[in-house]
């Protein structure tokens, strides 16, 4: 058998000088510059909310509401860090992202190793890590910030327990005390909670609405300033992807994670300069990866509807309708052993589907037989497989849409 020798050697030495970037870095979504164009509303507003910690007082509770790439985490990061500052060693911040961290017991453990606590990945109660992190917590006698970032995911997923816990936790604490930032893309979050919960937690609110075009241009060309050399970037390279992320809800985070792709490619390709071209690969290869993260994200039963779908389509159905995926969907979950929902609720999924970009559904009059939707995939039977096969509950279903 022939074996292709590959000299890693030249492929690193190549990219020990970057003829490129000047400071990659700079263009990742968890750098916070020291300075934060067209948010200093938002960024005195929150600080208003958070400064009575200097005198010793409890800051209220805040959450912060607007959609992906608006800048909420950044400024949230930016006022923390320069609080901690003015503040010393009585102030302290935990940043915690819901996503990741998907359980209360994992987001609670958090907190308790935050202040000191070693608390095992599993094996505890969650009242006893509860307990372990007011122990360490009046131990460290500080104020303490909880940041819980994408809230509503966790909050969707698990319920409300950890938000019902911390806003009651400064009955139970004598020398310390906790305020909560929650941070959220859904502007109907609140409905999700208990009464209980809502009451105590929602003292203020901040809306940061989307970036324009000319703000996200703005954005784009002082953080290129530092992370590329000199003249490396053609002329059109930033209104595009400034013009392209402001198509989508004014994303900052797209906009800076098309030009950090766009560039990537250029070097990989051994070119010197980043050109428009960059870019509309770059845009393909993210719309891709964002499809398949949002797939993975979601219920299982929209992941069933898509799978019906997906199996008509592949079966080339010239004409699929509401029924004719319901009737499929209602195949899949006989086969994997759960209960369907209604046929108005696989309605409701497939207007989210469309609302989502994932599918096409075109209202179509049939005559006298009245009007049904025709539905098209929007995105490639790939990056549908490839978001629905990691869920252990299709089981083997999975073969059939691999196939």
């Amino acid at each position: 058998m022939s074996k292709v020798a590959v000299n890693l050697g030249a492929l690193f030495d190549r990219f020990k000088v970057s003829r490129i970037f000047k400071r990659r870095e700079l263009l990742l979504p968890d750098y916070v510059p020291s300075y934060l164009p067209h948010r200093d509303q938002q960024i005195y507003r929150l600080g208003l909310v958070l400064a009575p910690v200097l005198s010793g007082s409890r800051p209220s509770n805040v959450f912060i509401y607007g959609l992906t790439g608006t800048g909420k985490t950044a400024v949230t990061k930016y006022v923390l860090r320069e609080l901690e500052k003015k503040a010393g060693s009585k102030v302290r911040y935990v940043y915690i992202n819901c996503r990741h961290t998907d359980t209360s017991y994992r987001v609670i453990a958090e907190l308790a190793q935050a202040v000191g606590q070693r608390v095992p990945f599993t094996g505890l109660s969650t009242s006893e890590v509860f307990r372990r992190f007011i122990t360490g917590l009046e131990r460290k006698q500080r104020f303490l910030l909880v940041v819980l970032d994408e809230i509503d995911y966790l909050v969707k997923k698990k319920g409300d327990d950890v938000l019902y816990f911390l806003t009651r936790i400064n009955d139970q604490l004598s020398v310390s005390k906790v305020s909560i930032i929650g941070i959220t893309n859904d502007l109907r979050f609140m409905d999700f909670l208990d009464a209980r919960v809502r009451s105590s937690l929602g003292e203020e609110e901040l809306v940061f609405p989307p970036y324009t075009s000319r703000e996200l241009e703005d954005i784009l060309k002082m953080r290129a300033e530092q992370a590329f050399h000199p003249g490396v970037l053609e002329e059109e390279v930033i209104p595009l992807c400034a013009a392209i992320a402001a198509r989508q809800n004014g994303d900052c985070r797209l906009a800076l994670d098309l030009l950090l792709k766009a560039a990537d490619i250029a070097e990989r390709l051994g070119e010197v300069k980043v050109r428009t071209e960059h870019v509309r690969m770059a845009q393909k290869e993210i719309e891709k990866n964002l499809a398949i993260d949002l797939i993975k994200s979601m219920p299982l039963h929209v992941k069933l509807v898509l799978a019906a779908i997906l199996i008509l389509h592949k079966k080339k159905v010239k004409v699929i309708t509401t029924g004719g995926i319901y009737d499929q969907y209602t195949k899949l979950v006989q086969r994997i052993g759960v209960e369907p929902v209604t046929q108005r609720r696989v309605s409701d999924i497939i207007n989210e589907l469309d609302m989502l970009g994932v599918i096409n559904a075109q209202v179509v009059s049939l005559g006298r037989y009245g009007r049904t939707k025709r539905i098209k995939l929007s995105v490639s039977e790939s990056s549908i497989k490839e978001g629905l096969k990691e869920d252990l509950t299709l089981g083997d279903l999975w073969i059939e849409l691999a196939s």
